[in-house]
């Protein structure tokens, strides 16, 4: 039996990079080495215990990048820009990895990317957390990388943290503030994205070079809403505000989500058939609330 090709899988005890790494190690093609900065983390003990081999490997050490990367075929690059808030910082780990991958002679990247909107925009809009990755795409191309970039739409697990529906002040209802106005947004969970990157993997001939939109469904901020009311049992309702308004909100990072809403408005290119063809199992929001009742209900 020949031995299987190598991928290596960054971030894999994170959402995106263990998603990644169970999937292409259920489909049996490709061995997976993941990468983690703590390889004793339960979560890595788990990928071990699923015939992974686990490495110790740092964005920000190029050398643990390197040896990382010898002798492997492919990678799965994700980046975190909310580790450090720092889009120079991104755009330097990415750019590392894609030098070294050039060096190593590797045959295909997957990597996260999103696109560059203040490039797109002619600075209009700034949105540090996809710039960043579309000027890592960017130079993966110049340099010549077999790459195929993944670009991600929002995630359902937002609703369940950052986006949860709030208690109204005036009554006995909840509120969804996300400034889309009526324009449909296309969401998807951070699980299904595993098995989209394991096929992707399967077929090198169709992606690479290529950059894919995943969506597995495109609501409104009402229908959202309408599926958290099901699940609540209590109404919830689209509270409509506006990206002027939700910009003043005050948190951290609430102008950069404020563009991000702008770009959105603009309706990135987001795939949700090839998404669907791509992993045929991918949940609709729908889905994803009823299996995630109990952190819904906690809200």
């Amino acid at each position: 039996m020949t031995s299987k090709k190598v991928i290596a899988v960054f971030g894999a005890t994170g959402a995106q990079g263990g998603s990644v790494a169970k999937a292409i190690l259920e489909s049996n093609k490709f061995a997976v080495r993941a990468l983690t900065r703590d390889v004793t983390r339960p979560s890595a003990l788990v990928l071990r215990d699923l015939g992974a081999e686990v490495v110790k490997g740092d964005l920000n050490d190029e050398a643990s990048v390197e040896a990382a990367l010898k002798d492997a075929y492919g990678a799965f690059v994700v980046t975190n820009f909310w580790d450090h808030l720092s889009k120079e910082k991104e755009v330097c780990q990415g750019k590392s990895v894609a030098d070294i991958a050039k060096r190593l002679g590797l045959k295909h990247v997957v990597y996260s990317g999103l696109e560059n909107v203040k490039r797109l925009t002619g600075g209009k809009l700034e949105v540090e957390h996809f710039d960043g990755k579309g000027e890592v795409e960017e130079y993966f191309w110049s340099i010549d990388v077999p790459m195929t970039s993944v670009r991600l739409a929002a995630y359902f697990e937002n609703f369940l943290t950052m986006w949860k529906a709030v208690k109204a002040s005036d009554g006995d209802y909840y509120t969804l503030a996300l400034p889309m106005g009526d324009i449909p947004m296309d969401g998807i969970s951070v699980a299904d994205v595993g098995a989209v990157v394991s096929s992707i993997f399967n077929s090198p001939a169709e992606f690479l070079g290529k950059a894919v939109g995943l969506s597995a469904e495109a609501l409104t901020v009402q229908q959202y809403a309408d599926v958290l009311s099901k699940t609540l049992g209590k109404e919830v309702r689209d509270a409509k505000i506006t990206p002027e308004a939700y910009e003043k909100l005050g948190f951290p990072g609430a102008k950069e989500m404020a563009d991000m809403f702008r770009f959105y408005h603009m309706k990135p290119d987001r795939d949700v058939q090839l998404t669907h063809r791509l992993n045929p199992k991918v949940k609709s929001f729908s889905q994803f609330i009823s299996e995630n009742q109990g952190a819904v209900k906690g809200i």
